[in-house]
């Protein structure tokens, strides 16, 4: 059903692939002519094609988990207006529940910046973040920056990136987003899906098949090819949404007549255009997709890419469940007790509770298909429940109007508003031992909301929205989509621009400065934060050997993010469901730096100085995370700034999963460090890791450094890499983090 490509491939007049470069152009020359090579460089302030790019974006998304520490950040910088439209969502809103005022407090902070500093605004419930962007911000030709590392349009045409917030307070200041030129991996798509096939589907079986071997991370998935015409729209924006799991940097996709269709009934026909590759076009490997073989799929915890078909899943339950049983006991030993297996009766496995919602579950066809095939039936009285969030306002009226909301209703589905809450543990948390299948975009370790650290656990599957709809009609017992007979007569939809225009306040290049922003007594300024020291000295305070550690465990979301606007609150839920101990590790070596910085020294910070011969004078001394691949997942800063607050100087790792997460540390003064392969770490917290130099070398364009290890009472080598830093992050690690960097520009 998927082939991987990884030579590089010739795509001619859009429709020949070729693998014999004889006789054409450069791959250099020919990969100017895809689609991704000519938004990027439209985009690149330095108008040239070489290997780097100097970004400026058309229009930047955050939500309110984010927008509040950007724009503190950004005003502490020296902003005076936002110089492109910049849109805050609230669909993370009830993450507050727990906080009393904290949650509208954030909401007010965002609607008075929007005014001051001529944003726009959308209140909670009008929209999830990724849909008011393809309803109301996406061009054709355009480049989209959001806090949220599901930012993906691709398949409107505009090209969408991810990043932490240091990479939003940039372009607040005019300043670019610095990348090496990418490698795009041609997406080829043929045939077309079968009755019951939904675009979580296709997603899951590409995270699959890219996502442990890195095959297309950090690079561009450009989507073409004849089954592309077969797509639905809603079809393509649930594939490319899902991008973000392969860890690839974008995507974007060739446009056509259903795309133009979208941008007429959005009432925005001029901001369509065709986009298709030259008529010579190079790709770095390639991709091929036979939508007509694709099956009914599932994923099971703790990662979009544990995937099976359903079938697969049938044929095998106890074996298959018991593997995630003894994964989950790996991850927390004793702490939990999983049973996965226990929901097996009579070969059949049972889900305990479906969900169909955010940016890929709940479109306007998912929720049309998912009544059309629950249609007459129940999801019964017992243990099984299911709810619905549409995506917007205009996605609810729509599917209100078209009778599918009465139609799931009356199977007993709860319909909710516009929301990301069930994504990362703020909505439907399941019971203890619980099972959810969820047309969600994540099911990374306790994402849903359960707390190991108090004995809980609960579990959550992907699956597309026809396969938990046919799920639910079957009494909650797991069930392929293509397994069902159903036919849907739900007309196609219709947008409706009047909620926006009357709820959504836009202001943008309507900048008001004397508009004075509201401060609730939780939002904070960020704690001082020290330039680099000549030498460092680091003592590890959580080492993790995971395979992969994502920013859900570096920082847990749910009820922690009622905190989101207090960083010294924030900051003591840092890699609390992982590592416990973490928090008052880095809070005593915080403190013990501070003593040293006030000429009183701890005794144990002297005797490991004493071992390599170092002063106290010259040296820093702060805290260290070591992780095998730290990074994977959300876009959102907090997973380094919270190691920041409590002052954590580094970050030791093989490699980092994402860019983005590696990027927020620097921003955040985080030096990312990294060994190589073939180098055991056989440390623990409380070891100490001492860099000399480090100053001089990062200001020298270095990139490797010599340290030593303090350990058991030896002191052993350890060889450190710092690669691919650009001069503006190398100046921002010297000075500390990103708003010292800016705040030493002004003077």
């Amino acid at each position: 059903m998927i082939d991987l490509i990884k030579q590089g491939v010739y795509l001619l007049h859009g429709t020949e692939i070729r693998k014999d470069a004889t006789g054409m152009p450069s791959p250099d020359e020919a990969r100017e002519n895809t689609i991704t090579y000519g938004i990027l460089r439209a985009h690149d302030v330095d108008h040239s094609k070489g290997k780097r790019m100097r970004i400026k974006f058309d229009a930047m998304m955050s939500h309110d988990i984010t927008y509040v520490g950007i724009i503190q950040t950004a005003r502490a910088s020296g902003l005076e207006k936002f110089p492109l439209p910049y849109a805050m969502t609230n669909c993370h809103n009830s993450l507050c529940a727990v906080g009393g005022t904290i949650n509208e407090d954030d909401h007010v902070f965002g609607l008075s910046a929007a005014k001051k500093y001529g944003g726009i605004y959308v209140p909670a419930n009008q929209a999830v973040i990724h849909q008011f962007a393809r309803e109301e911000m996406v061009k054709c030709g355009n480049m989209i920056l959001g806090s949220d590392s599901h930012t993906r349009y691709g398949s409107l045409g505009n090209m969408g990136v991810g990043e932490g917030g240091g990479e939003l307070v940039k372009q607040l200041l005019n300043n670019t987003w610095d990348i090496n030129a990418p490698e795009v991996v041609l997406v080829w798509l043929e045939g077309s899906p079968r009755k019951g096939i939904g675009p979580h589907d296709v997603a899951i079986s590409l995270v699959k098949a890219t996502f442990e071997s890195g095959f297309v991370k950090n690079k561009v998935l450009e989507f073409a090819g004849p089954g592309v015409k077969n797509l639905p729209i809603d079809f393509r924006n649930g594939i490319d949404i899902m991008t973000t799991e392969t860890t690839c940097l974008s995507s974007i996709w060739i446009t056509d007549d259903e795309v133009k269709h979208h941008y007429e009934i959005h009432k925005r026909p001029a901001d369509f255009k065709v986009l298709q590759p030259g008529d010579v076009a190079y790709y770095d490997a390639m991709i091929r997709i036979d939508l007509s073989t694709q099956e009914s799929m599932i994923a099971l915890p703790y990662h979009p890419s544990h995937a099976f078909t359903i079938h697969e899943l049938q044929e095998n339950p106890v074996e298959i469940l018991h593997q995630v049983e003894e994964d989950t006991k790996r991850r927390y030993g004793e702490k939990v007790h999983c049973d996965l297996v226990d929901k097996v009766h009579n070969g059949k496995v049972m889900a305990d509770q479906g969900i169909i919602a955010g940016c890929a579950g709940g479109t306007y066809d998912n929720l049309a298909a998912a009544a059309a095939i629950m249609n007459g039936k129940s999801i019964g009285n017992s243990y099984f429940t299911m709810s619905a969030y549409p995506q917007s306002v205009p996605v609810f009226m729509a599917a209100a109007r078209g009778h599918i909301i009465e139609e799931l209703l009356e199977t007993g589905c709860i319909i909710k508003p516009a929301f990301c809450g069930p994504c990362f543990g703020a909505g439907d948390v399941p019971a203890n031992n619980g099972l959810s299948i969820r047309h969600t975009t994540r099911n990374f370790p306790n994402r849903e909301g359960s707390k190991p650290a108090q004995g809980q656990i609960s579990l959550v599957a992907l699956m597309d929205a026809r396969s938990i709809a046919a799920t639910a009609a079957n009494g909650g017992v797991i069930t392929a989509g293509t397994d069902v007979d159903y036919t849907d007569n739900h007309k196609p939809y219709e947008f409706d621009e009047k909620i926006y225009a009357r709820r959504v306040f836009n202001g943008y290049g309507k900048a008001d400065p004397s508009v004075e922003l509201r401060y609730g007594p939780n939002i904070k300024d960020w704690p001082k934060m020290y330039p680099m020291m000549d030498n460092m000295l680091l003592e590890l305070a959580a080492v993790i050997h995971d395979p992969v550690t994502t920013t859900d465990e570096l920082i847990p979301s749910g009820e922690t993010s009622s905190y989101r606007s207090n960083p010294l609150k924030l900051s003591e839920f840092a890699l609390s469901r992982r590592v416990p101990e973490y928090v008052g590790l880095s809070k005593r070596i915080q403190s013990q730096d501070l003593e040293r910085r006030a000429g009183k020294c701890p005794q144990h910070v002297k005797d490991a100085l004493d071992k390599v011969g170092a002063s106290a004078d010259n040296t820093s001394f702060g805290s260290c995370v070591f992780a095998n691949k730290p990074g994977d997942g959300s876009a959102r800063e907090q997973a380094a700034s919270c190691q920041k607050v409590l002052g954590g100087d580094a970050n030791i790792c093989y490699e980092y999963a994402t860019k983005r997460y590696r990027s927020n540390c620097i921003n955040w003064g985080i030096v990312p460090f990294t060994i190589d392969a073939e180098t055991k770490f056989d440390y623990k917290a409380g070891d100490f890791v001492y860099v000399p130099g480090l100053r001089q070398a990062i200001i020298d364009g270095k990139e490797e450094i010599d340290a030593k290890v303090i350990a058991g009472g030896e002191v052993k080598d350890l060889h450190l890499h710092f690669t691919n830093l650009t001069k503006d992050e190398r100046e921002i690690l010297v000075d500390g983090c990103l708003m010292n960097y800016y705040a030493a520009r002004k003077k």
